[in-house]
């Protein structure tokens, strides 16, 4: 009896030549050949060069667990070289196996490490998964290890930060944009530019960090705090240090690159930092209130982020607040609010063109139509089949043409049935009762006796997106 099967290849970089994706994918094939398991290009996944230790940091793996929960069912298997390649987590392992023999009925197999289907191989299986958990977790260890010693020793072992790049394992500067980190330093340091400003200017001369980003006011940040400009580096090998930067765990270590900058000019600026920090605290996050029900529905027409209501009554654009974008694109929040009522009034009385398309929750009122769907569904899964048994030579040529021609036949009968259904749908969603819907939405809107988080949520049901663009004063809208 043949079985539908997939495979999953993993190799991270640790991994040695025997467990290379060529030869993992050669020994899943002769497995799947010597016990009738069918194998197609389409179901094969492979991450390579992605550790084991988490699930969801890979895509092929999570896009296996996708396929595998579609329906038809697409694979009855899933071989893996060894258990570790499937998951080296304990945890991940019983989920996603457990998940897919309960949503979708498919088995995981390891080629090399045979488990019977008993009571035993419950144990046998977890001992197996325990024991690529330590493995993964020893293997961790011993990186950082390696790590912290590198970076109590000075030497280099992340990507080269602004101003700097490396040769041989060292920093070399980069003239250019060691002017740029010295003016930097030079006008957060002497007040006459905040990080703000700086970020602006350096978006303005057109430079880009080394990742290819414009500059944010976090950009300037790590610049500012960052002692490679006086010939230090710095590592913390605990956790990604983020935006702390007196982090505990945190080892600073002399290096033998030539600094940017002296060490008077980088006190001066860690002092103007603490005064900036005193004088502007963090706010404790809270909630943020609903200030106007265009919340998180407007775009910056120039940089594409999202304009948020303040307190003062205005839509600011969120890049031009982090020095990402110019101009500012403010406009106030009523005048916004006004802009979009009169283009959704506009929509409704001048019958602009609207394609009406039936939703899944509207055909999905029958039984029968939702059959017809799943049947079309059924009848392409059954034509890759016979496809594959024919490839294989399991069918003659007579009997896979005979085969095809049925299945085009029940498709045909199908389709037309669908189309019929498809039709008197429509006819019952006529645009006049869709510019009605609107109408009692724009009713809604302008009602000052309705509550705000009710407006919010109207217009969330009703507009995708909106863009605003000041330097032109258009409004584009885009409605669900």
């Amino acid at each position: 009896m043949y079985q539908n099967g997939a495979c999953y290849i993993r190799v991270s970089t640790d991994d040695q030549t025997e467990y290379s994706p060529d030869a993992q994918l050669r020994l899943l094939k002769n497995y799947a050949k010597a016990n009738n398991i069918i194998l197609t290009k389409d179901h094969v996944f492979i991450d390579e060069g992605i550790s084991g230790k988490r699930a969801d940091k890979r895509p092929a793996f999570m896009q296996m667990i996708a396929t595998a929960k579609t329906k038809p069912k697409p694979f009855d298997v899933i071989l893996v070289h060894k258990f570790d390649r499937f998951a080296r987590s304990r945890e991940d392992s019983v989920v996603y196996k457990s998940l897919l023999k309960r949503e979708a009925g498919v088995k995981v197999i390891s080629i090399t490490e045979s488990i019977e289907d008993d009571k035993f191989s419950v144990i046998l299986e977890a001992m197996l998964e325990a024991m690529a958990e330590y493995y993964s977790l020893n293997l961790a260890e011993e990186v950082k290890k390696g790590m912290t010693e590198k970076a109590s020793r000075g030497e280099l072992q992340s990507t080269p930060s602004f101003g700097y790049k490396a040769e041989s394992g060292k920093l070399v500067i980069i003239p250019e944009e060691a002017r740029l980190v010295k003016f930097i330093f030079e006008q957060f340091a002497s007040g006459e530019m905040g990080m703000r400003r700086l970020a602006s200017y350096m978006n303005d001369i057109g430079v880009k960090s080394h990742r290819g980003n414009v500059f944010e006011n976090r950009s300037i940040e790590y610049i500012l705090n960052n002692p490679v400009y006086i010939g230090k580096l710095r590592w913390t090998p605990t956790e990604r240090a983020r935006r702390n930067y007196n982090h505990l765990d945190t080892i600073i270590s002399d290096s033998t690159h030539e600094p940017i900058i002296d060490i008077e000019l980088w006190e001066r600026t860690q002092k103007a930092l603490k005064q900036t920090k005193e004088l502007y605290k963090p706010r404790t996050k809270t909630e943020a209130p609903i200030r106007s029900w265009l919340k998180g529905l407007i775009r910056c027409g120039n940089c594409g982020m999202l304009l948020t209501a303040t307190k003062n009554g205005y839509f600011q654009c969120n890049g031009y607040s982090r020095g990402a974008c110019n101009p500012s694109s403010s406009i106030s929040i009523g005048k916004l609010e006004n802009a979009v009522l009169d283009e959704l009034k506009a929509t409704f009385e001048e019958s602009l063109e609207i394609h009406v398309v039936p939703k899944t929750t509207e055909t999905a009122s029958t039984n029968e139509y939702d059959l017809l769907k799943e049947k079309l569904k059924k009848l392409d899964f059954r034509e890759e089949r016979i496809k594959l048994a024919f490839q294989d030579g399991i069918d003659t040529a007579e009997e896979y043409k005979a085969n095809k021609t049925a299945i085009a036949d029940e498709r045909q009968a199908t389709l037309s049935k669908l189309e019929q259904m498809k039709n008197s749908i429509v006819k019952r969603n006529t645009d006049d009762s869709i510019y009605k819907r609107m109408e009692s939405v724009y009713h809604l809107l302008t009602d000052s006796t309705v509550e705000m988080a009710v407006k919010f949520k109207t217009a969330n049901f009703l507009i995708h997106k909106a863009t605003f663009t000041k330097q032109n004063s258009t409004l584009e809208i885009e409605y669900k």
